[in-house]
């Protein structure tokens, strides 16, 4: 199996775990205040991975670490936009697909801002996709209440994060402003995570420090509030976002990502199974979209994966 499709199947892997963690995160804000509640959880992740990438983390470069800070910082302002449009949000399922436009932005962020080249299939996918989210979130109308505004700002900033990601996470070569080629390090899957998750808790502690009250929480925490916060922490953030880093790491271009579109749909049948919310027939042909607009995005790696299923069929038939 090439590079390039083991990253793909990480990545589905890895939005079943994001999935879950909106099930966690939505039954954790119920009983803390939420920037809080990211803290304790990007933290917690963030020193459980920096324990297990202590070696690493020394050899990194004076470059690398600033560039994996740098990461961390957009991701903790687009989880902060996240987390409070969950909190105001009446709909996890319609959240969930707002946030997921980030990924169909993630190909134009790359194009503009960093000049990537973006294959015809990806360009082709953007407007199937966007019509499947649409189909999926505003059924009826968008209505610009503060946890749907919040949804589509993390959904832009996302974009930024995820390009920035795979930049961090594969070596490539630059031009200064003196005209000076320079080499930029990859930085390894474990410490960029590490380092990235630390800093999205240490953003988020400060912006909960000053705006949330700690005081009702701490003095009567509930025993199941545990349970969540290390279910988050865990599997839907230090497991996740180390795979998710990998899997980028597999591939140098930014098109792949779009498979990340998948986790909304994991999301809605979870928000379906876990919280009784439902799904009607637009619903059900926005995730008809979506997948439409995933098969056409990696068209060329399925019909190479056909063309070789049909050629082993055939020699092993003349056989």
């Amino acid at each position: 199996m090439s590079d390039a499709h083991k990253s793909d199947l990480l990545l589905v892997l890895v939005t079943l775990l994001a999935a879950m963690g909106w099930m966690f995160s939505k039954e954790a804000v119920l009983m803390m205040p939420p920037l809080m509640f990211m803290a304790a959880r990007f933290l917690l992740a963030g020193g459980v991975l920096a324990i297990i990438a202590l070696p690493s983390l020394f050899r990194l470069s004076q470059d690398q670490i600033l560039r994996s800070i740098g990461v961390g910082a957009v991701f903790g302002i687009a989880m902060t936009c996240w987390i409070m449009g969950l909190f105001h949000g009446d709909s996890m399922g319609e959240g969930a697909f707002l946030t997921s436009l980030g990924v169909v932005i993630v190909p134009i962020i790359a194009r503009i801002v960093f000049g990537e080249a973006q294959p015809l299939s990806t360009w082709l996918a953007i407007p199937i996709a966007v019509s499947g989210l649409a189909l999926l979130s505003l059924e009826n109308g968008f209505r610009p209440d503060p946890g749907q505004l919040y949804f589509v700002a993390a959904a832009f900033i996302f974009a930024l994060y995820f390009t920035l990601n795979t930049r961090a996470a594969n070596q490539r070569t630059v031009v200064n402003k003196q005209g000076k080629t320079i080499e930029k390090k990859r930085v390894p899957a474990l410490p960029l995570t590490a380092m990235a998750l630390l800093t999205v808790g240490t953003v988020t502690l400060a912006e909960s420090a000053i705006s949330e009250p700690w005081a009702p929480t701490l003095a009567n925490p509930q025993p199941i509030l545990y349970m969540w916060v290390l279910a988050s922490a865990v599997i839907a953030t230090a497991g996740r976002f180390l795979l998710q880093t990998y899997a980028q790491s597999l591939s140098v271009h930014s098109h792949g990502v779009v498979i990340l579109v998948l986790e909304p749909v994991w999301v809605a049948l979870f928000a379906a199974g876990w919280f009784g919310e439902t799904m009607g027939p637009l619903q059900l042909a926005g995730c008809g979209l979506i997948f439409a607009a995933l098969l056409v995005n990696r068209w060329n790696a399925l019909s190479r994966a056909l063309k070789g299923l049909l050629k082993a069929k055939n020699t092993t038939e003349r056989g």
